[in-house]
């Protein structure tokens, strides 16, 4: 039974990596948590199972075929009320009931229901970065307008909010994201040229979906991390830095004005951010077991070569040229992404890709969120023209 002490949330997209966790998380605090509501693309039957074991009354899917699907199954509780494609995910993201809405959905598609819970006053528990590189000045606007809370979900802007506590965003030097390195970080360089999709999505130290795995190994999520940290704590580009960090237990580190530094360290597992977002300002035992220094023998930390990792250089550029840039890079991204797990072109194209789409499209001050999406499509048009030439390197 809900109660006045338990947080309600909304939580899109719960059937992939960051929803499992998210699950975790709701279940070890069931005092201080209910789920409200759950959303998914398609995947309607492990919705029903989430559905029947939280008893959520609200359920949404983006697919219409698996909305069909879901409404005819006895699978779901007595008197599920449904919602349906993304007006359906919006409403949701919109219900009364709601204190927080977690969206965790790949892309850019969680853009509009992050918009309208801001502007409900919800809470937003923020774990899709795709949605502050493409419209961060919009969103930022939002909670501005609303005087909601934006908390973020990625551990390294999690971190980084952390170590704000009691600052400002006067008070930063610079903040330092560390990245894992990925799959291939000690392997030859002329090796890379024959990674396979099933090398490309194994993490050696987190477990995320396929696009995001592909992202670590590229660095490309680590430039979108950075475009991140630029708009969530209003930062400049020259404030923004990056390093490699293969044990993922410093998430980052926060230097001041004053020539200290912070530092946020866990365990490589998503339950300590998610955690951490949906029950701030409190804190609880934790759904992991905690950091054991006993055991904990080295922190290492390297700079990154932006030759192994040409997608770092051109997250860098694309963050300084500002405009809608991030938002191209993006989208060129997703698209070289998903054709490299589809095997229709290699690893190496996917920085070539992005590279060449930056080069054809120029960046400008978008005036409206209209603008952004314009480009946005722009951009995977291009992205998807570069595509032929490349597979003919497989």
């Amino acid at each position: 039974m809900p109660t006045a002490s338990r947080k309600r949330v909304v939580l899109l997209g719960a059937t992939g990596s960051i929803g499992e966790n998210t699950l975790r998380v709701i279940a070890a605090h069931p005092d201080k948590l209910e789920l409200v509501a759950i959303a998914a693309r398609g995947n309607w039957e492990k919705l029903a199972a989430i559905a029947q074991k939280f008893r959520v009354p609200h359920v949404g899917l983006f697919d219409d075929s698996a909305l069909a699907a879901a409404r005819t199954s006895a699978a779901f509780p007595a008197g599920t009320v449904f919602h349906g494609g993304l007006s359906g995910l919006t409403d949701l993201a919109r219900l009364p009931e709601a204190d927080t809405v977690l969206v965790a959905v790949v892309g850019t598609t969680g853009l509009e229901p992050a918009l309208a819970a801001l502007a409900s006053g919800k809470n937003l528990a923020l774990a899709s970065k795709e949605i502050l590189v493409l419209a961060g000045k919009f969103v930022m606007a939002a909670a501005r307008a609303s005087g909601a809370q934006l908390l973020p979900v990625d551990s390294e802007h999690n971190a980084v909010f952390q170590c704000l506590q009691g600052h400002s965003s006067a008070d930063i030097a610079r903040i330092t994201l560390t990245a894992s390195g990925g799959a291939f970080r000690d392997w030859p360089v002329e090796r890379l040229a024959h990674v396979t999709p099933a090398d490309a999505t194994k993490h050696p130290n987190w477990s995320m979906g396929p696009k995001i795995t592909v992202d670590s190994a590229t660095l490309a999520n680590k430039g979108l991390e950075l475009i991140e940290a630029r708009e969530l704590f209003g930062l400049r580009a020259d404030q923004c830095h990056a390093v490699i960090h293969p044990q993922s237990i410093v998430h980052a580190l926060v230097g001041f004005n004053d020539g200290s530094t912070l530092a946020q360290l866990c365990p490589p597992s998503m339950t300590f951010p998610i955690q951490h977002a949906l029950l701030h300002p409190a804190r609880a035992p934790g759904t992991d077991a905690a950091l054991d220094f006993s055991q904990l023998l080295s922190l290492e930390f390297r700079p990154i070569d932006e030759t192994r990792f040409p997608m770092m250089r051109l997250a860098r550029e694309a963050m300084h040229a500002g405009g809608v840039a991030p938002a191209i890079y993006n989208a060129a991204n997703e698209v070289a992404v998903a054709a490299f797990l589809a095997g229709h072109v290699p690893f190496v194209a996917i920085p070539h890709v992005v590279d060449k789409t930056l080069a054809k499209l120029d960046s400008f001050e978008p005036s409206d969120l209209a603008a952004v999406l314009a480009v946005d499509a722009e951009a995977r048009r291009v992205a998807t023209s570069e595509l032929p030439a490349l597979s003919s390197q497989l």
